[in-house]
């Protein structure tokens, strides 16, 4: 008989190819978002809340031991969290009030005394004690897909990721395990900036999260846990994250809009011994310039001597920018919604000031139709449709562009490509040279917690991208492949053991 004493988090189907990528993750993801935005009890439907339980206890290894108990006996995906001793009722309340969203249940067992005197203002049942009929109380329902076909999906893109999320019940789910496993890595967001769609909400938010946690098992064999939260006040989500953070071994940020994403992530980097990654800045940024240096050898152009132009400066934009100058860009060139962002500029915040200190350095004024005249590179990062065939037309003589809003790219590939773009590359998997973020979190997050690695550094995320950019052989690159598969399994485990061997501690 098994002795189970960890559990592990596993897609509900094995992601094997591009088209289920894509269902389980970008474009497709983005349907069941719209859902649950626009009916909240949507999310019982196409997420695994309704079989997702948290046990909240003081002591880490009890609160695992309920959350196995809870598995091997219900079939309940039961996610242990611990908080101090010293947490205030008060605290708890507000963090319960606020996480909630992620489950059907909290069990409060373990700490039954503490919390006996506490009235939780939630729709889902706390257990702050014992109960004759767990099942019951929870009501938790689990769906057990192991027999899904995906051909068998009708439809679009949208229609069949519906679909498969609906009849799966998400695409995550635990699974118990003898063998010896890290703590979850937690995968935080408020919902503020989803894909495409900007503010949805943090429930709304849940399937990316599970898709990404989907992504971390396939790729890295990391486990990871969905833990949105309902306050989008940054010092609310600094709070909330810090309260729990010993249930942790580590904490990826995701979908949370400038400039709270950049407060967050610097303050629980201050606060917290374990590593603090913003996905949508620096995933962002290491695959573009992994893309980016490929696309360049094609090019038989240098870094350092190209004009590029990048459209958008939320979380993406800013890392994106950054890391280039990092590694040696000298001339970009940023717009927004307020046009072309240079020293000075009244609408420039503390944030936009400091990336105006690092760009524009011929002080360019206008629109994004005026500074992308003679521009080697295009990056958008922004919305779909803003980068016009005419557009393409001012640029250098076969231009590179990165059109990277999700689900709907700044430009088509076949309209790009019609205005005499070189290399075109989207957030999507349905076309070339994807840019997807699942290049670069799985394997960094695998080296950052087996190389006891608690600060992600400029260092760090350019070795990330130059190993992925070497892992497409020089005899295949090519204007239509100029990145890795997103599937490719060497991959995460290149960038774990570069990252180990490099940046270890001790």
């Amino acid at each position: 008989m098994p002795q189970y004493k960890y559990f592990k988090t596993v897609p509900k189907i094995p992601i094997e190819d591009k088209d289920t990528l894509s269902l389980v993750y970008t474009p497709g993801v983005g349907a069941s978002c719209l859902k649950i935005s626009q009916t909240p009890e949507a999310a019982d439907v196409y997420t695994n809340k309704i079989n997702s339980v948290a046990v909240i206890g003081f002591e880490y290894e009890k609160a695992l031991e309920r959350a196995i108990f809870l598995k091997s006996v219900l079939m309940i995906d039961a996610y242990p969290l611990v908080i101090e001793r010293e947490t205030s009722k008060e605290d708890l309340k507000f963090a319960v009030e606020n996480i909630d969203i992620n489950f059907c249940a909290i069990d409060l067992s373990l700490i039954q005394d503490f919390v006996s005197d506490i009235d939780f203002s939630v729709e889902i049942p706390v257990l702050k004690g014992q109960t004759e009929n767990l099942r019951d109380f929870f009501g938790a329902i689990s769906r057990n897909v192991f027999m899904l076909d995906v051909s068998k999906l009708k439809g679009d893109v949208s229609e069949r990721s519906l679909q498969l999320h609906e009849l799966a019940g998400g695409v995550i789910e635990t699974e118990l395990t003898e063998q010896k496993r890290n703590k979850p890595v937690a995968i935080i967001s408020d919902g503020t900036a989803v894909l495409g769609y900007g503010n949805i909400g943090a429930l709304a938010s849940i399937p990316v999260m599970e898709g990404k946690a989907a992504l971390y098992s396939e790729l890295a064999d990391l486990d990871s846990m969905c833990f949105c939260i309902k306050s989008q006040n940054p010092q609310d989500i600094i709070k909330i994250t810090k309260m729990f953070a010993n249930s942790f071994s580590g904490i990826h940020l995701e979908d949370i809009a400038a400039p709270a994403c950049f407060e967050i992530e610097d303050r629980l980097s201050a606060l917290l011994d374990i590593p603090v990654f913003h996905d949508d800045q620096h995933g962002t940024a290491i695959i573009v310039l992994a893309g980016l240096l490929n696309a360049l050898v094609l090019e038989e152009k240098e870094l350092s001597n190209i004009k590029i132009v990048i459209a958008g400066a939320g979380a993406a934009g800013t890392a994106v920018a950054k890391l280039l100058a990092f590694a040696g860009a000298k001339n970009i060139v940023m717009d927004d919604i307020n046009g072309v962002i240079y020293k000075g500029r009244e609408q420039n915040d503390k944030y936009l000031e400091e990336l105006a200190q690092i760009t524009n350095p011929n002080d360019e004024r206008g629109e994004l139709k005026d500074i992308i005249k003679n521009a080697d590179v295009f990056i958008g990062l922004s919305k779909g449709g803003l980068l016009t065939e005419e557009m393409v037309q001012l640029m250098e003589y076969r231009p590179i562009v990165f059109a990277l809003a999700n689900p709907t790219p700044e430009i088509m590939p076949e309209e790009a490509k019609h205005a005499g773009v070189y290399i075109i590359s989207t957030g999507r998997s349905d076309f070339e040279n994807q840019i997807n973020n699942s290049l670069a979190f799985p394997g960094l997050f695998k080296g950052l917690i087996d190389g006891h690695i608690n600060r992600v550094t400029d260092e760090i995320k350019l070795e990330c991208a130059l190993t992925i950019a070497s892992m497409v052989p020089k005899d295949e690159l090519s204007t239509e492949n100029i990145l890795p598969d997103a599937l490719d399994r060497m991959v995460p485990l290149r960038i774990a053991d570069t990252i180990v061997e490099r940046f270890k501690k001790g």
